[in-house]
C-alpha cells in the first residue's frame, strides 16, 4: 500500500508525535517550573540585552543579569530577617503583664506562665526526666517529623528554582539560535510572524510584573510613610519604606499578593492599641483599610495590567491575572498571561490567514495600529534576533563587529 519512501516518512513521523507527546508529558508535569524560567527569562531580557553590549562573553552577560535580578530579593530578606531578628531580642526582655492582664478573662495566663517555669527549670537540672515523659516524646517526634516534611518542601522548591534559573540562563544565552533554527527549519511568514508576536508580548507582560512590583514598592513606602506619621505614638508603624518594598515584592505572590505583608501588620498595631488603649483600635483599621484600597486594589486593577499589557487589552489582563493563580494555583500568576497572549495573538495573526481574508499578518494593536516594536531584525548572515538582543550598534550608533562567534560558547 506504501512505498518504502511513504512508509518511512509515516514511522518517522509516527516517531515525531511519540517524541513531542513525552516533551509535552515533561512540560504538563513540571508546567509551574516551566512558566517560572519564563517569566525570569523575560524579566531578565531587557537587561542582558544592555550587558551584552559590554560584557563579550554570553554566558557571562546572562549570569550577571540573573544576578541582578536576583540580588535585590536576596538582600531584602537578609534585611528584613535582622530586623526581625533585633524584634525578636526586643521581645524576649518585653513585660508580658500587659499581656496577662488581656488574656486573662479568656486563658489561665499566670498557670500557663508558672508551667512553662517548671519545664525549664526541669530541662535545666534533670533533662532525662523530661525526656523521659511520654507525652514529652510524641511531641518531639511529632515535631522531628514535622521539620522533615518542611526541610523536604524547602528542598524541592530550592530544587525547582534552580532549574527555572538554569532554563533562563540557556534562553538567554542560547534563545538567538533557537529563533534562527527555527526559522530555518520552518520558514512559514505566519509561524514566523506568530512567534514574534508572542514573544513581543510575552516580553511586555512578564516584564510588566517587575514595573509592577517596583511601582507598588514605591507606592506602599509612600502610604506607609504618611501612615506612620499621622499614628498614634503608642500604635507606631514599624520601619514604613521597608513595609512597601516588601509589599513590592510580595506582589509578585500569587493569590495573597501583598496581604502576606500588611495584614499581620494591621494585626500586630490591632495588638498594640488594645493592650495600650483600645480607643485607638481606629488607627489599625484605618491602616488596614488605606493598604487594602490604596496599595493593593488600586494598582493591581489599573497599573499592572497597563505597564503588562500595552498590546493587550487591559480587561483580558485582568482577568488574566485574576484568574491564572484561581485555575492553576501559584503558577498561575505566569501561566494566565501566557495562555492569554497565545490565544491572542492566534486570533490576530493566524485566524486571518487561515480564513483567506489575506489581512496583513504583521502583528497589531487592539486598535488595528502597527506593532513596530514586537517585530525581530535578520542580521547579515540570516540569524533572527531580537530587537533589544541584536548588538548591531554601540552606544554611539556605530556598529559593533566585536560580536563573537555565537558557536564559541
Amino acid at each position: 500500500m506504501f512505498g518504502s519512501g511513504d512508509y518511512s516518512r509515516l514511522v518517522w513521523m509516527g516517531l515525531a508525535f511519540v517524541l513531542a507527546g513525552v516533551l509535552l508529558f515533561v512540560l504538563y508535569s513540571f508546567v509551574g517550573t516551566f512558566v517560572l524560567g519564563l517569566f525570569l527569562y523575560y524579566a531578565t531580557r531587557p537587561i542582558y540585552a544592555r550587558l551584552r553590549r559590554r560584557i563579550r562573553p554570553p554566558s557571562l552577560a546572562a549570569a550577571v543579569a540573573l544576578f541582578v535580578l536576583v540580588l535585590p530579593v536576596v538582600l531584602l530578606f537578609w534585611y528584613t530577617a535582622a530586623l526581625g531578628l533585633g524584634e525578636l531580642r526586643s521581645l524576649a526582655a518585653l513585660d508580658l503583664s500587659g499581656y496577662g492582664e488581656l488574656l486573662g478573662p479568656y486563658t489561665d495566663f499566670a498557670g500557663l506562665t508558672a508551667e512553662l517555669q517548671t519545664v525549664l527549670q526541669t530541662l535545666v537540672s534533670d533533662p532525662g526526666q523530661l525526656l523521659a515523659e511520654s507525652r514529652l516524646r510524641g511531641i518531639l517526634t511529632d515535631t522531628a517529623t514535622a521539620m522533615t516534611e518542611y526541610l523536604g518542601v524547602v528542598l524541592t522548591g530550592l530544587l525547582h528554582l534552580f532549574v527555572a534559573l538554569a532554563l533562563a540562563f540557556y534562553l538567554l544565552r542560547d534563545g538567538d539560535r533557537l529563533v534562527a533554527w527555527t526559522h530555518n527549519n520552518f520558514a512559514d511568514e505566519t509561524l514566523v510572524t506568530y512567534g514574534r508576536a508572542v514573544d513581543s508580548d510575552l516580553k511586555t507582560v512578564f516584564f510588566g510584573n517587575i514595573l509592577n512590583a517596583l511601582l507598588i514598592g514605591t507606592v506602599g513606602a509612600i502610604v506607609f510613610s504618611i501612615l506612620a506619621a499621622i499614628a498614634p505614638p503608642a500604635v507606631p508603624v514599624p520601619v514604613p519604606i521597608l513595609l512597601g518594598l516588601l509589599a513590592g515584592a510580595g506582589s509578585l505572590i500569587p493569590v495573597v499578593g501583598m496581604k502576606i505583608v500588611y495584614v499581620p501588620v494591621s494585626l500586630y498595631l490591632a495588638g498594640l492599641a488594645a493592650i495600650s488603649d483600645p480607643q485607638l483600635l481606629w488607627f489599625p483599621l484605618v491602616f488596614f483599610a488605606v493598604t487594602f484600597v490604596v496599595v493593593d486594589t488600586i494598582p493591581d486593577l489599573v497599573i499592572r495590567p497597563y505597564v503588562s499589557g500595552r498590546n493587550l487589552h487591559v480587561g483580558a489582563v485582568m482577568f488574566a491575572y485574576i484568574f491564572g493563580p484561581l485555575l492553576f494555583g501559584w503558577y498561575g500568576l505566569f501561566l494566565g498571561p501566557l495562555i492569554l497572549v497565545v490565544i491572542t495573538d492566534f486570533a490576530r495573526v493566524v485566524v486571518p490567514d487561515l480564513v483567506g481574508s489575506g489581512a496583513d499578518t504583521r502583528p497589531t494593536s487592539p486598535t488595528g495600529e502597527w506593532v513596530a516594536g514586537g517585530a525581530d531584525v535578520t542580521t547579515a548572515d540570516g540569524d533572527t534576533r531580537d530587537p533589544d538582543i541584536a548588538a548591531g550598534t554601540d552606544e554611539s550608533g556605530q556598529a559593533d563587529d566585536s560580536e563573537e562567534n555565537p558557536d564559541s560558547t
